[in-house]
């Protein structure tokens, strides 16, 4: 029996473009409003081109206070409403221009897997050939990440650049790595399984063995670049979101003392935590609407997009909005197969994943950052002194820059604890001897359900500490 198939015009995929003229427009419109500056985008849509537009902005360290999305028939319409970091409209045209190529250069990194704009650079298109990447994830403990700092030290590694989140007792890194005596990239295999082994030695040490009697399986680390599903590299914050969702981080810690407080029920109400996530399906039009409230804060518009992206599910409309310290967003959307979300337990591993999304940003903690001249070893000095005074890092950033090196961390008590100034203070004292200067940025609020420093407190932080230390 012979099977005729209907003819397919190449040329299809371009008769949007040639009936509507070019596929991709940005306009930015500094008259429309007094306090903000309008962001328009019109385009032919593209599954993840949504994210695309909302990272070149969030990159550029704007907050998207309104934003109305619809994509609808193929054709993709955006309006975003930003401001600078100052909370003022753009008022500098060298800017503007500059967040209009960024703009650009996304959609054709997304299209092409390339950026020939000259913002190539700046949003970080291309891993350079003198680093190693590595991505490391894991169940977290106290002291982990110093661990992982002293064993590259010890492998003979440079840190180039880090970034770590810990959330729900898992982290999740990615570190840009190189030789220590050439600088270079390193690429050869067997130093590479050497450094393999030895990093899933650490951050596996707690774990038990396996029925075949072998602890060290190598999970939780990957040497490799930062490749997107699209072929196309992926933002180090968006990989990180990625690296979280593989280790389950939205779901609670097990023997978790305030678990069962803060479980999610089916309408995403979390007891204890001001976040709030609700899906109910439309079906007239054929979408599930995901409602969310939280507080408002910069990259919130991202860290969503990310997830339900990375989730395979299209957004075909949303409205988000900003007002007083709240933030109110919502989607229309389905999955990539074209199905709503029509199960409890479909809905409520979204809601759960949202939540774990908008969480891993925002630290409780005090933020410490130094800056000090590159040496062998520094990251590994550094981590190691605020292990040695109780405190667990729950969020950092390091970059170097020729010979500075800039570190931000966020830290807490072992015991999870606000951090006494003192003991920041005896800090800034030890590590005088190597020229750092530290910034602290202290919390707005305390933990919630924890007494502000009460001597119990206190006491349980000091003896965490020595035992620490001894160990």
């Amino acid at each position: 029996m012979d099977v005729c198939w209907p003819y397919f015009d190449p040329d299809y995929e371009n008769l949007t473009e040639r009936i509507n003229g070019p596929s991709f427009h940005v306009c930015i419109d500094n008259e429309s409003c007094n306090d903000c500056t309008v962001v328009k985008v019109d385009s032919v849509n593209k599954q993840g081109l949504l994210l695309q537009v909302v990272q070149a902005l969030t990159d550029m360290n704007l907050t998207i206070s309104k934003s109305y999305i619809s994509s609808d028939a193929g054709w993709f319409m955006d309006v975003f409403h930003v401001r600078n970091e100052h909370g003022s409209k753009l008022k500098d045209q060298s800017v503007i221009n500059y967040i209009q190529q960024a703009i650009y250069a996304r959609r054709e990194l997304h299209d092409t897997g390339m950026v020939k704009t000259p913002t190539a650079k700046a949003i970080g298109e291309e891993i350079s050939k003198e680093h190693t990447a590595i991505e490391l994830t894991g169940t977290d403990r106290p002291g982990l990440f110093s661990e992982i700092s002293a064993a590259l030290t010890d492998l003979r590694c440079n840190v180039e650049e880090a970034h770590a989140w810990s959330h729900n007792e898992r982290l999740a890194c990615v570190a840009y790595i190189s030789d220590q005596s050439t600088a270079s990239c390193i690429d050869d295999p067997h130093r590479l399984a050497s450094i393999k082994y030895h990093l899933a030695t650490v951050i596996n040490a707690t774990t038990s063995k396996d029925a075949d009697g072998d602890q060290n399986d190598q999970k939780g680390v990957h040497m490799a670049g930062l490749p997107g599903g699209d072929g196309t590299t992926t933002n180090v914050e968006r990989r990180l979101h990625q690296l979280m969702l593989s280790v389950r981080d939205f779901d609670e810690p097990t023997g978790s003392i305030c678990s069962s407080s803060l479980a999610v029920s089916m309408d995403g109400k979390e007891g204890g935590r001001n976040i709030v996530v609700t899906i109910e399906n439309c079906n007239e039009k054929g979408y599930s609407v995901v409602s969310i409230k939280s507080k408002d804060r910069q990259r919130l518009m991202f860290d969503t997009v990310c997830t339900l992206t990375d989730m395979e599910y299209i957004i075909f409309h949303a409205s988000i909005r900003s007002h007083g310290e709240c933030a109110f967003q919502e989607y229309y959307i389905r999955h990539i197969d074209g199905y709503t979300l029509h199960t409890e337990a479909e809905k409520l591993r979204v809601i759960r994943c949202l939540k774990a999304a908008i969480e891993r940003r925002v630290c409780e903690g005090v933020r410490l950052e130094l800056r000090a001249d590159n040496k062998v070893g520094l990251l590994s000095d550094i981590t190691r002194s605020l292990r040695e005074f109780g405190l667990a890092v729950v969020r950092a950033d390091v970059a170097t820059k020729g010979e500075k090196a800039t570190n931000a961390f966020y830290v807490r008590t072992i015991s999870g604890n606000e951090v006494d100034m003192k003991i920041v203070e005896s800090l800034k004292k030890e590590m005088e001897p190597i020229a750092l200067e530290v910034k602290i940025d202290l919390p707005r609020r305390s933990l919630p359900g924890r007494a502000r420093n009460s001597f119990g407190d206190m006491l349980k932080s000091q003896i965490e500490r020595f035992s620490h230390n001894f160990i």
